[in-house]
């Protein structure tokens, strides 16, 4: 986590010594709040902590989306024929993506007037990147709950260690609750890409415009628009797969009891 962090403060040229020192700041940060996590016994707010791979999942797309970005954007000082090559492949895909009312096309409106043509083309390839890197990360937690049976047909499933922000005994039945935040992730996951857009836009009517100039704001704030949707997508499938677990361990132990009810009155 440390080393994604200071991924693009490390590839990328003509970094500031003061951007340097809060980048390796961040990093230990990021990597000792995850090794805390992890280490702990006890739960606090990472979710699905027993129930690989589903963080690691999410940390490989925040991986790559920054590796992969950070490559983009310094492809012309890396001086490497693999970059040059990964480039001219992302400028392919991006362009296909950029149709209207696609995502990479609402970002680009999103764009305040007068931005450079070379600006453009940069933010329509860092969103291309993101955008196919948010859906294979969800398309391969899809295969994982409807192929191989996420988080496993016959492992105990521990909601506390697992969902430690979420209370069971909240108030109203734990399926319904369940089902319903599956509900709101998914929608909100799906919608938010076209959402974000739209609330620059507002932001910049407000504010001024949102400056992309700069590298490492590109990298992040492609990063964030891509994947934070496509966990949210992850999150609600997860929940609804730890419904559907529940919903079936209720209705066996109700005909367990039933059977035994007709066994006792035979």
């Amino acid at each position: 986590m440390a080393l994604t962090v200071a991924t693009p403060a490390l590839l990328l040229p003509n970094t500031g010594t003061d951007t340097s020192q809060v980048v390796v700041l961040l990093a230990l940060i990021a990597g000792g709040f995850v090794f805390i996590e992890y280490y702990s016994k006890y739960p606090s707010i990472i979710e699905f902590r027993f129930a690989p791979p589903f963080n690691r999942l999410r940390f490989y797309a925040v991986f790559f989306c920054v590796l992969l970005l950070t490559v983009q954007r310094a492809g012309d000082s890396l001086d490497s024929p693999a970059a040059e090559l990964f480039m001219a492949l992302n400028r392919v895909l991006s362009q296909m993506l950029d149709f209207p009312y696609s995502p990479v096309r609402l970002v680009l409106l999103a764009l305040p007037e007068g931005t450079p043509p070379a600006l453009v083309e940069q933010v329509r390839d860092a969103a291309g990147i993101a955008y196919l890197i948010g859906l294979f990360a969800l398309l391969s937690f899809v295969y994982l709950v409807k192929v191989k049976g996420w988080p496993g047909r016959h492992v105990a499933f521990n909601v506390w260690l697992n969902l430690p922000l979420f209370d069971p005994t909240g108030g109203g039945d734990v399926l319904t609750r369940l089902k319903r935040n599956s509900t709101v992730n998914i929608v909100l996951g799906i919608l938010l890409p076209f959402l974000a857009p739209a609330a620059v836009k507002l932001i910049e009517m407000v504010i001024g415009p949102v400056i992309l100039t700069a590298p490492q704001t590109l990298i992040w704030g492609m990063t964030a628009w891509a994947i934070l949707p496509a966990t949210l997508v992850m999150r609600g499938l997860a929940l609804a797969r730890i419904a559907e677990m529940i919903e079936e361990k209720r209705r066996r132990t109700y005909e367990e009891l039933k059977a035994e009810e007709q066994f006792q009155a035979a």
